[in-house]
């Protein structure tokens, strides 16, 4: 497949699927046959079209790499001309590859003749919610069969536990992981004695909070800051927490008794999870968790524009404690 689109925020599992890529070409041949062309050049996407149609010199393939494009969102007419041209005529032995952060505008003449070009593929590297723990799973068990490595059923949702949807972290806890077990298959004592399982202190966290124990919240904060614990991941423990939470007690106000039926519902891998949540969603209010959602999106936003995180997560403790105390 000589071209390929890759997008997406993922920038760790986006290099994985790029170095197969640069493999390809020749290492005493690298200084001739790949290029990596930066955003800022003008004539960027002609030069990389010019020279992804010229044969690689000696052995291996060529590579151009277009990096951080913005053929996704504009695509001037002498661009979309040279596009329509040159696709066509790229070799076997040539690699054309554009990457970029955003999502193609799929509006875009551009993006259309990508997708229906017969010798390119398109790929998304987003991470996954930390809500769709399913998909985690997922993430998980493909990691550890690439790397070939065997992990029993309930070490992977205690590694979706401690990772979320960070893939960087993934890899490198599988490879820590896989030194030490050797031939056998990971289990879960081998999660408690090697990897931070932080994320529990977090759900203890959403407990707290729950249970309009400010106190409490605050000092579980603070633990976690002293960790050195990422206060994006906090953040994304909470919302997976008081999403599910949420889901749990809207299907039960709504009559629904079918664990399996909530499980699908709220997203949850293990429905026999679901005999302790229940119990945990009994005393709150449904409008409590609603609300909370609300203003975990306002944290959200706090973090990503720079606000100071341990304030903006103190102080939104303390307004969900007292949401949850007027429950």
């Amino acid at each position: 497949m000589p071209v390929y689109w890759f997008w997406g925020e993922d920038d760790f599992a986006m290099q994985r699927a790029i170095d197969p890529l640069r493999s390809r070409v020749d290492a005493a041949w690298e200084s001739f046959n790949f290029e990596k062309i930066p955003p800022d050049r003008e004539d960027g996407l002609l030069a990389a079209l010019a020279q992804a149609v010229t044969p690689p010199f000696g052995a291996g393939d060529r590579l151009v790499w277009l990096a951080d494009t913005a053929l996704a969102q504009r695509c001037p007419d002498d661009w979309l001309r040279e596009l329509e041209r040159t696709l066509p005529q790229i070799p076997d032995n040539a690699i054309l590859l554009l990457t970029s952060r955003q999502k193609p505008d799929g509006r875009l003449k551009s993006t259309k003749l990508l997708q229906k070009a017969k010798n390119t593929e398109i790929q998304e590297f987003s991470p996954i919610p930390p809500w769709k723990t399913e998909e985690l799973l997922q993430q998980v068990k493909r990691a550890a069969q690439a790397m070939k490595v065997k992990i029993k059923p309930e070490a992977a949702e205690l590694l979706v536990n401690a990772v979320g949807n960070n893939t960087r972290q993934l890899y490198s806890e599988l490879e820590k992981l896989q030194l030490f077990v050797g031939d056998r298959p990971i289990a879960k004592e081998d999660i408690h004695h090697l990897v931070s399982v932080s994320t529990q202190s977090s759900l203890e966290l959403a407990k707290a909070i729950s249970l309009g124990q400010i106190s409490q919240a605050l000092k579980l904060i603070a633990d976690l800051i002293a960790r050195n614990e990422n206060p994006l991941r906090i953040h994304a423990s909470l919302v997976t927490q008081f999403r599910l939470w949420l889901w749990v007690k809207l299907m039960l106000d709504r009559g629904e008794r079918d664990d399996l039926v909530i499980a699908k519902a709220a997203d949850l891998g293990n429905p026999k999870r679901l005999f302790f949540i229940k119990k945990e969603v009994q005393p709150m209010g449904l409008k409590a968790l609603q609300k909370s959602l609300q203003l975990l999106l306002e944290q959200e936003t706090l973090l990503k524009r720079g606000s100071d995180p341990i304030e903006t997560l103190q102080s939104k403790a303390i307004e969900l404690c007292l949401l949850f105390q007027k429950n």
